[in-house]
């Protein structure tokens, strides 16, 4: 490769350099000299300048310490206030893991902690945070990681000479082109196809979780051997949760995304897996396909910028829909077009996360979602939605009832228990599903919080998640609850009852007047949810195999707000809030109705093409 003769020609002589590999869109080098290990930055910023890479120097494992000898090292180099609670070492990529419950201690003011570690040890440190409640999944993901470096050091490296090919381009002679494949005129089984003449990018690919429907594979432009990368906004289901498949039908490509997506997303396709068996469906892949998903994904921070393929540029920004999600934005040629990719967003204030990222240099097609994108989805002011639920589970407080509010594992419920645990609130709260594993993920990544939420854990010690009113609840102790005359907040997926521990909450509370069932997330049309947030008031239970009725006469409500989406207004706010204003916007992700009067109003507005494709369309961009 040129690229990497002429890095070697840049390097100093006597740098001793071993090797020099790609690894994906980074360019390592391992070095025998310490100290040109020790003290490389300066020279190594130069060269980044120049190359327009990304480049890191690793240790050669020949002048590394004796492992048992830098795991001492470093446990006197640390303070034992960051509580190290793991140090493994990864010799093929002269690395050392520490793991910690205050990694900002390991890194020390200024990087001085880190540094040292370096210097002494001769390894690499890599800091990793250990999540304030434990999460078999962040545990797993990491182990797993760790059993396939061989793998990982090989897969990256043929990415690498993948990506850096040297395609040229003419200019005349390009195409850019998108095919919805799901999600769109929809909401559910998200799917974009991006193409060019050189590369294939899919973004998102998830199920219908109303209706189990998959994105249409079979669509005659996808071909799911030229296809280079898979670009993941976030983990709901509806945007994740057919990634695995198309890795047991012989995907080797990555997967790009941040590191609680991919995180999230084990945790909520082995859910839909587990789902699935016990509905007595067959899943459409196995719990291997995850493994094999994960030991292909590439994470990436906000604002990293990362080549995916040989002409394509993948930058992720914060979306403000839950932990980890992004807006995904790809660079396509040197300047030839720019694809901002909404997935679900939310531009707006939040307990949880922050506002979408607006700040992007140069945008000529957008393609948002439309969730609540029709004329009546305007949302009231953040306070006033947060204290309306407050009145809401208070007032059923008072009565000595117990309120259910079915939520959605990930964003929904950790919001709640953030208003919840910052409010003085004293009765208990019960989580039960995949709630709590979901929240022992967000204290592993404390970092992709709200300021105020990183202020208050990182400097007062106030992390609401560990608030003593939360308690974790295993199915055998759920009759205790329900049969118990004391007033409680029962949070429990599945968000749209469409299974899930709610639904047998809602069995045991539904007949009672004083309890009250919250909806506090979108409820997919053909849904329980939706046909009781509808008004029915008997509703079909099967129970033991046979179908009964369950009449409904608890209070039921609807907090409208809560949702990590934007509002109609937030919308089309953050269309005038971008940096650069697109000349073409397409509306995805949204009922057939919003999608196309968002569509119709945006164009009034912004005075520029917009569209709402129908599902198999394909649009040109360029």
């Amino acid at each position: 490769m040129s690229i990497l003769k002429e890095l070697r020609e840049k390097l100093p002589s006597d740098a001793n350099i071993s090797e020099v590999k790609f690894e994906a869109s980074e360019i390592i080098i391992y070095t025998k000299n310490k100290e040109f290990f020790k003290s490389s930055e300066e020279q190594v910023k130069d060269i980044v300048k120049q190359l327009k890479k990304r480049v890191e120097i690793r240790p050669d494992i020949s002048i590394c310490l004796d492992p048992e000898k830098a795991k001492n090292k470093i446990y006197d180099i640390v303070p034992k206030e960051a509580e190290i609670q793991a140090i493994y070492f990864e010799p093929e990529l002269g690395k050392v893991i520490i793991e910690a419950s205050k990694p900002g201690l390991v890194i020390g003011k200024g990087g001085e902690t880190y540094k040292k570690i370096k210097t002494e040890t001769l390894w690499l440190p890599k800091i990793e945070r250990a999540p304030s409640i434990k999460s078999d999944v962040v545990r797993a993901v990491r182990a797993l990681l760790h059993s396939e470096l061989d793998y990982r050091k090989k897969f990256l490296n043929k990415i690498g000479q993948k990506i850096n090919e040297g395609i040229k381009i003419n200019v005349k002679n390009e195409w850019i082109r998108i095919t919805a494949l799901g999600g769109f005129r929809q909401v559910g089984r998200s799917c974009v196809l991006v193409q060019t003449p050189h590369s294939s990018i899919l973004m998102d690919c998830g199920i219908d979780p109303g209706s189990n429907e998959i994105p249409y594979i079979n669509a005659p432009e996808f071909d799911l051997e030229s296809l280079d990368a898979i670009c993941l906004s976030h983990a709901h289901i509806d945007h994740c949760a057919f990634i695995p498949y198309l890795y047991e039908q012989g995907y080797t490509g990555p997967l790009y995304c941040t590191a609680p997506t991919r995180d999230l997303m084990v945790l909520l396709c082995l859910d839909y897996i587990d789902v699935c068996q016990k509905e007595g469906k067959q899943a459409p892949y196995s719990k291997k396909a995850v493994e094999k998903t994960v030991k292909h994904c590439i994470t990436l921070d906000y604002g990293e910028v990362s080549d995916i393929a040989s002409e394509v540029r993948l930058t992720l920004q914060p979306s403000g829909h839950l932990l980890g999600s992004s807006l995904v934005h790809l660079h396509i040629g040197e300047g030839l077009h720019n694809i901002l990719y909404t997935g679900d967003f939310r531009f707006g204030p939040s307990r949880l996360l922050e506002p979408a990222f607006t700040d992007f240099q140069r945008i000529e097609t957008l393609i948002t979602e439309s969730t609540y994108g029709g004329a009546e989805d305007i949302f009231p002011q953040r306070r006033d939605i947060e204290a309306e639920l407050l009145k809401l589970i208070n007032d059923t407080m008072k009565k000595g009832g117990k309120v259910l509010i079915p939520s959605f594992a990930v964003e929904r419920a950790q919001e709640i228990m953030c208003i919840l645990g910052s409010e003085n609130f004293e009765y208990p709260v019960y989580i039960e599903g995949m709630i709590w594993d979901a929240t022992a993920i967000h204290t592993a990544y404390p970092e992709y919080l709200s300021r105020r939420l990183q202020r208050n854990i990182f400097h007062y010690g106030k992390n609401p998640f560990l608030s003593d009113i939360f308690h974790r609840v295993v199915p055998k102790d759920r009759d205790k609850i329900i049969d118990s005359p004391e007033p409680a907040v029962i949070i429990a997926t599945s968000g749209m009852l469409v299974g899930g521990p709610a639904i047998e909450y809602l069995k045991a509370l539904a007949p009672v007047k004083k309890n009250t069932l919250v909806f506090i997330g979108y409820q997919g049309e053909g849904t329980l949810g939706r046909r009781i947030q509808k008004g029915w008031k008997e509703i079909p239970i099967i129970e033991k195999g046979k179908t009964k009725t369950l009449e409904i006469k608890m209070d039921v409500k609807t907090v409208h707000g809560l949702s990590g989406h934007s509002g109609r207004n937030q919308l089309i706010s953050y269309v005038h809030k971008l940096a650069s204003r697109p000349e073409k916007i397409i509306v995805n992700h949204g009922d057939p109705k919003k999608c196309i009067e968002l569509s119709r109003d945006l164009h009034k507005i912004f005075r520029c093409e917009t569209t709402a494709p129908r599902n198999l369309e394909s649009v040109r961009l360029r």
